[in-house]
């Protein structure tokens, strides 16, 4: 699959060559994996190809790999920071940094420590870019769930392992809910949405590049339990949406929210239902007293499959595609 040319430029101008001179582009990438005296590594259909810097293929057995050098780290690097690194400093403490588009490049080096706090991270020695691509209908199996009447939503958690397409699903709920939805007579709410990580939105400046709706405010790159009560406060949501709720602080200051009358959707790495009531800080997620739909992914039949849909107030499952 052709790549963006803000992935394209975002890369050393060696590195540049190599990508753009890739034959086999059917392959839909999702990661470029650049790590330092290492394989250049494409990561695309969850399975992961080595360059071939012979033929220009990317291979699944590991054959004439081309080796990344720091200088191809460094000058990329460079190239994201629009050569100011300590324009892009509060970003870099976080570990990571979002293009125009909402592709994320994570960053791994030697961290500086000051006072208990992320001063900076220096000596790049790996680089992630991560593909952002929204699929708008994706979450339309899961709408009517989802959808409780033409102003109210039942509160959602989305259960899903790793890259299983809880972020692109929970992106395209976010959406339909602020938009509003036709099919279903909704009118659309207001939807604050905590992108901690910067994944659902993929703000750049300020400005999301990806299409969260018409109603959503988005607190981008701040704690959970922080920005769900500042949005309380200040912005009147009718909706707050996080993606991965873990901690005890995160999950009490959701039932703050519930308490405030603001419905939830949330997102938590799982394989099941069951696997989730076996640890012990988020069993209580699935109490029946803070969700009422609970939306379990696989990657049984690729990213974004709904395998099983929980009514957690009613005990009964329904079932997905």
């Amino acid at each position: 699959m052709k790549l963006s040319d803000e992935i394209i430029n975002s890369l050393s101008i060696n590195l540049r060559k190599k990508i753009k001179n890739i034959t086999n582009n059917s392959i839909n990438i999702e990661e470029i994996r650049i790590r330092v005296n290492k394989p250049l590594i494409i990561n695309g259909d969850s399975k992961d190809y080595f360059y071939n810097d012979m033929t220009g293929d990317l291979d699944l057995v590991m054959k004439n790999p081309y080796i990344v050098t720091k200088e191809d780290i460094e000058d990329t690097f460079q190239i994201i920071c629009k050569y100011s690194v300590h324009s892009f400093i509060d970003d870099i403490k976080k570990g990571f940094i979002t293009l125009r588009g909402g592709h994320r490049i994570g960053i791994v080096g030697k961290v500086i420590i000051e006072n208990g706090q992320v001063k900076n991270i220096k000596h790049i020695s790996s680089l992630n870019i991560r593909i952002s691509r929204e699929i708008k209908g994706s979450a339309k199996k899961v709408l009517q769930h989802v959808i409780k009447n033409k102003n109210q939503i039942n509160n959602t958690i989305i259960i899903s392992p790793p890259q299983c397409g809880k972020t692109t699903i929970l992106r395209d709920i976010v959406r339909n809910i602020s938009n509003g939805n036709r099919e279903y007579g909704f009118k659309g709410v207001k939807v604050a949405l905590i992108d901690e990580r910067n994944e659902i939105g993929g703000s750049c400046m300020g400005v999301p590049q990806l299409d969260v709706g018409i109603r959503t405010d988005i607190m981008e790159t701040c704690p959970k339990d922080l920005g769900i009560m500042m949005v309380l406060r200040s912005m009147s949501p009718d909706v707050i949406v996080t993606d991965e709720i873990g901690s005890e602080k995160e999950i009490k200051a959701l039932y703050t929210a519930l308490n405030g009358g603001v419905s939830l959707i949330t997102t938590v790495h799982g394989d099941s239902i069951e696997d989730i009531q076996n640890r012990k800080e988020l069993k209580r997620l699935l109490d029946g007293d803070l969700f009422r739909k609970a939306i379990i992914l696989s990657s049984r039949n690729g990213p974004g499959t709904v395998e099983k849909i929980y009514d957690l107030q009613e005990k009964r499952w329904y079932f997905g595609n």
